[in-house]
């Protein structure tokens, strides 16, 4: 098979490289997979709730958010439950804040490691280049002339395929890097907005109160 022959043929430092991007990859892939999760779960809880909390039936909005497991779910639930004895807006806006803070680390975790490991496999990759130059340079200098050929032939094949494994684990690697930032900003976002939305809410119910 020509990939196990590639890695074969690029020697030890392949194996690293390799394992590097099979776990990056994992990580890219789980996070893909979490963020549409988080999507989906919180529209559809936004969805039940927030025409609760625009008739203004909060008791009914808060049991629908307590306990529940989703981002946007703790930061209704903070939200809701400090309306009930706070006396300022500003306040229950702190408590929001304070979800929001708890829940970003979800949100966040392991993609800043595809940058790193992008940045590994690279090195790796010119590590295991390097030594295949040496080895080359050994060839031409050491080896018999009869062999000359075929040991500067192998060991070119260590450079290069070093040098494009490690490429190709670190552009896709940084692709998804990118990429998961820009739907943890987007999440990030959502929330804040939802965020905004509660506060206009009660402080709609505050001014028809007074």
């Amino acid at each position: 098979m020509w990939a196990v022959r590639f890695i074969q043929e690029g020697g030890f430092f392949m194996y690293p490289t390799l394992i590097i991007m099979l776990i990056g990859f994992g990580i890219a892939i789980e996070r893909i997979l979490f963020f549409i999760r988080v999507k989906s779960a919180n529209k559809a809880l936004w969805d039940s709730v927030f025409p609760a909390i625009q008739k203004g039936d909060l008791d009914k909005a808060l049991k629908q958010v307590k306990d529940n497991d989703t981002e946007i779910g703790r930061i209704l639930e903070y939200g809701l439950t400090r309306n009930k004895n706070a006396r300022r807006v500003e306040d229950v806006e702190t408590a929001m804040e304070e979800a929001l803070m708890e829940v970003m680390p979800r949100l966040e975790a392991r993609t800043p490691y595809l940058s790193s490991f992008a940045n590994i496999a690279t090195l790796i990759g010119l590590l295991g280049t390097v030594h295949g130059m040496i080895m080359a340079f050994a060839a031409v200098a050491n080896a018999d002339p009869a062999q000359k050929g075929d040991m500067l032939s192998a060991s070119i094949a260590v450079a290069m395929n070093n040098t494009a494994l490690g490429l190709g684990a670190a552009i896709p690697l940084l692709l998804a890097a990118a990429y998961l930032q820009s739907r943890t900003s987007e999440s990030i976002e959502s929330l804040e907005m939802a965020s905004v939305k509660l506060l206009n809410v009660f402080r709609q119910i505050r001014g028809q109160a007074e």
